[in-house]
């Protein structure tokens, strides 16, 4: 059924990603040439003069205004508050974010914001698939493989890369490695990848084919994987100083962005291109039509514009303008690195300041490709990203899209591992020497047979002539102290789920004790013998941590 939903979810959200760029440039038309058109058109032709200053503050006080009497969680750049939903909020997103998020974005961007449509996009596609799951009554596992699919879908559509949307749910987004999530977030994202070319031109978006490399490409891209690792550390760092200097302003939180609007038209006064989306200047770099100097110019206004239109919790995203700072440090680079062609330092860079900045290096490596279809690149873009997120995960503890959530208070676990409960079965673990209470004597006998003041937390298996009966604790048996019951009249009917079978993972046994709410299980033989032949508590599923513990710490002597 979930997936069978994902295929409908990725096709709403490629048109939905249709919508928000429509969007996008209705408002570009109307903020700087005054005009109802849905035409594209950049905001860099506009012909405002120094008017154009307050076009951004315009657009930001709109968007404050939106946050503040509508819902707050459209502020910021999509990824980090769809991460925080998923774990933290169950998946659940409300109808007004559905509904605001892209319309705030469409403000913001249109009105020369320097960001890209892929946030606003992610976090209305999730949205869309979360009330869907909603609507259909389904558990939070299936509410975040919904919306994970949608986010993952609209990415699809707006870049014509399914498959760096799959990383990106794998890398970011699902926090687990599983059919049940991958395959229905796989299919939504084909399914926005074929019915892309409805709605957007066929095709790579930013087409390119560099020249095979030579072997001074290796060191070339050594270098340019620490220089795009160190553009990645001190734009993260930018990013949340800037958001530190907001929070210390005497005024509310809903007059920021119109405050960064400010220095955004002061930026685009100076720099035109810098404003809004900037997916032309993105091609211009790939393929060496900006002169060093106009490159230089450009990045610089575009970097402190974004970070402080960012910092002030406006409504955008983070990729395009990412692609736009990496390319642009390749060009700056190009003349310096030898072994391949200019246009391939563009392209790698690129992806390595995108992968180690989002944390994300398949995605970035993988969405390059998609970009721009060029192969030839593959082995360059692996070693640069590669580089470049080794020195940032050895230089910064979060990533750009962990550290705004760790602000708030909430830990965000990045790192995948085989679980420990996993590798081993009941079997392996359960006690055999079995101490266990004959159901037919009193209550009062087993209460002073077999608890005393040191083991009143100790749990039993009730028996009848080898066939569990259930298991008892000190609470129901001092219950029945007084009385002449037997211990098998006080305890309550059993069930196949209170008892665990050998070949049960412990992973099993141990969501069964927390389902339960008990600290030991009895293990049988079958369920319809019964025969007790183990049991399990909490103490024995600690063992397959300590083992783990230890390949992990102890080092071993060669033999």
């Amino acid at each position: 059924m979930v997936s069978g939903v994902a295929i409908l979810i990725g096709a709403v959200s490629t048109f939905a990603a249709a919508a928000l760029l429509a969007l996008i440039h209705f408002f570009t038309n109307l903020f700087f040439y005054q005009r109802l058109s849905w035409e594209v058109v950049s905001p860099a032709q506009n012909a405002l003069g120094l008017a154009v200053i307050l076009v951004p503050a315009i657009g930001g006080l709109l968007v404050g205004l939106m946050a503040r009497y509508g819902s707050d969680k459209i502020r910021g750049h999509g990824i980090p508050e769809a991460m925080e939903t998923i774990l933290f909020g169950k998946s659940q997103m409300s109808p007004r974010v559905a509904v605001l998020k892209p319309i705030s974005s469409g403000i913001v961007i249109g009105s020369g914001g320097p960001f890209g449509a892929e946030g606003p996009i992610i976090m209305t596609g999730g949205s869309l698939g979360s009330l869907v799951a909603q609507y259909l009554h389904l558990t939070a596992a299936e509410r975040k493989t919904l919306l994970v699919a949608g986010a993952c879908a609209g990415m699809t559509a707006i870049f014509s890369t399914p498959v760096a949307a799959l990383l990106l749910a794998v890398e970011l987004l699902l926090f687990e490695l599983r059919p049940r999530s991958l395959l229905p977030v796989a299919l939504a994202c084909a399914v926005a990848g074929f019915l892309r070319g409805l709605v957007f031109p066929a095709g790579p978006l930013f087409p390119l084919q560099t020249e095979p490399v030579s072997m001074m490409a290796l060191v070339s891209c050594v270098v340019a994987g620490l220089l795009c690792g160190a553009l990645a550390v001190l734009l993260t760092f930018a990013l949340y100083k800037t958001e530190d200097c907001f929070h210390k302003l005497p005024v509310h939180w809903m007059w920021w962005p119109a405050i960064g609007g400010l220095i955004v038209g002061i930026g685009g006064y100076l720099e035109p291109r810098a404003l809004g989306m900037g997916y032309d200047v993105i091609g211009d770099l790939l393929n060496g039509h900006l002169l060093v100097a106009a490159a230089i110019s450009l990045l610089a206004v575009k970097a402190v514009i974004w970070v402080v239109a960012l910092g002030s919790g406006t409504s955008g995203g983070v990729l395009a303008p990412l692609l736009i700072l990496g390319a642009g440090l390749g060009v700056l680079l190009a003349p310096y690195l030898p072994g391949a062609s200019p246009e391939l330092w563009a392209l790698v860079c690129m992806a390595g300041v995108l992968g180690s900045t989002l944390g994300a290096p398949l995605t970035a490596i993988v969405f390059a490709f998609g970009l721009t279809h060029d192969s030839e690149a593959l082995l360059p873009l692996m070693l640069t990203t590669a580089v470049a997120y080794g020195l940032t995960t050895l230089t910064l503890k979060r990533s750009i899209m962990t550290e705004k959530i760790a602000r708030r208070g909430l830990h965000i676990f990045r790192e995948y591992g085989a679980d420990p409960l996993e590798r081993q079965h009941v079997s392996d673990l359960m006690s055999a020497r079995i101490i266990a209470i004959d159901g037919t004597i009193p209550v009062a006998d087993a209460l002073s047979h077999y608890y005393d003041d040191y083991n009143l937390d100790r749990v039993y298996p009730v028996t009848s002539e080898g066939r569990v009966l259930g298991m008892v604790d000190y609470p129901t048996l001092r219950a029945h102290r007084h009385s002449l019951a037997r211990c098998a009249d006080v305890l309550a009917p059993l069930l196949p789920e209170h008892v665990l079978l050998p070949n049960a993972t412990a992973r099993f046994a141990a969501g069964r004790m927390a389902q339960l709410e008990v600290s030991c299980l009895p293990v049988v033989q079958d369920l319809d013998s019964m025969n007790l032949i183990g049991t399990v508590s909490l103490r024995d599923l600690l063992r397959p941590n300590r083992s783990f513990i230890e390949e992990e710490t102890f080092r071993e002597k060669m033999r």
